[in-house]
């Protein structure tokens, strides 16, 4: 095993639950906030509650600025959660529902052994700093769901945390309070000494939140990097159905890359061996015949299914190489787009994005 590095998060995260296992490294520098995403079952939350010690770690380590928190072999080691410094927000929050807002928020410091007096003033200003200087003698159940969750992270943050871990903190918000509060939390993740990890489904709180983006899939890192990297070029289906791209993996030769289906797409990069090819449903043009003209992709398909998309209808294709096209109502109308309906698809090469795999 490698040294711990001396600041920030150094973790290397084995948990085997069943026939589940959860293998994960993950370093986070001071000040940097790391976002863990990836589908339901994914592990994410695993590997929060595994940092916060509420998980058993089967092998790797945990550590903190240098401190070993667990360590299962190699001589063992193993700190209570109570003695981690770290602090949790959850996506329901779990504040004390007996306790008033500043009491809840006073719970940290008073742990730390500060004295009654103190630990409110102290929990009184974090509540300012969170806009809830007026809230103070509430109970959870008086407040909104925004302002609990600012409530839980005024709480987390008065604990002066050497780690804070956020576990889907806007899930339970509706549309307006999550926009509102999402540009809140972003605000005091920048402020932050320590390093913060952040576990979300979400691709819009990952990138408007994390300045990086681990992509968990079966309890493993499939890619990492930051926001643009990642949706730029996604590496597994997951990734780019969130950031709307159709995704196909095959082998490069020059500007073209064939597909395990045998289709073959041209390009506009040249490259050899494993790729991935990558459009924009956009990018997908429908007709009723096979089109003349400049594309160079062409094919028949089959109308699988149409569903309103924002302003425009995506369009399902099976064929020799299956994908999504986005049309507007007006275009698909004329198509008479319908479940079984042969159209025919194209792609200019110029759209398609090829990049190593």
């Amino acid at each position: 095993m490698s040294a711990p590095i001396a600041h920030g998060l150094d973790a290397h995260l084995v948990v085997d639950r069943g026939a589940f296992r959860l293998d994960l490294r993950l370093q986070v520098a001071p000040g940097e906030t790391v976002a863990l995403l990836g589908p339901n079952g994914a592990g994410k939350t695993t590997a929060l509650r595994a940092l916060a010690g509420l998980e058993d770690l089967t092998d790797g380590h945990i550590a903190l600025d240098g401190a070993v928190l667990d360590r299962p072999r190699g001589g063992g080691r193993w700190v209570p959660p109570e003695h981690r410094r770290i602090g949790v927000v959850f996506q329901d929050y779990l504040l004390f529902p007996h306790l008033s807002a500043v009491d809840n928020v006073a719970f940290g410091p008073r742990r730390r052994g500060l004295g009654r007096a103190e630990a409110r003033a102290l929990a009184a200003d974090w509540l300012g700093r969170v806009g809830l200087g007026d809230f103070g003698k509430r109970r959870p159940g008086q407040l909104s769901g925004g302002q609990a969750q600012r409530v839980a992270l005024a709480r987390a943050l008065a604990a002066e945390p050497a780690l804070l871990l956020l576990d889907e903190p806007l899930a339970a918000l509706d549309a307006r309070t999550r926009l509102d509060t999402r540009v809140e939390l972003h605000r005091h993740l920048a402020g932050l000494a320590g390093p913060a990890v952040l576990v979300t489904h979400d691709p819009v709180d990952a990138l408007m939140l994390a300045d990086r983006l681990v992509v968990v899939e079966e309890g493993r890192a499939v890619q990492e990097g930051d926001g643009e990297s990642v949706t730029a070029r996604p590496r597994t289906d997951y990734i780019a159905r969130l950031v709307g791209l159709n995704l196909y993996r095959g082998t490069a030769s020059g500007r073209t890359v064939r597909l395990a289906s045998g289709a073959v797409l041209a390009t506009s990069e040249a490259l050899e061996g494993d790729s991935f090819a990558a459009f924009p449903p956009s990018a997908v043009a429908l007709f009723r015949s096979e089109p003349d003209g400049s594309p160079r992709n062409t094919w028949r398909a089959v109308v699988a299914g149409v569903h309103r998309h924002g302003d425009h209808l995506r369009v399902r294709l099976d064929g020799p190489i299956r994908a999504a096209a986005d049309v507007t109502p007006a275009a698909a109308a004329q198509l008479g787009l319908e479940p079984g309906q042969e159209v025919w698809a194209a792609v200019k090469a110029a759209e398609i994005r090829a990049y190593p795999a």
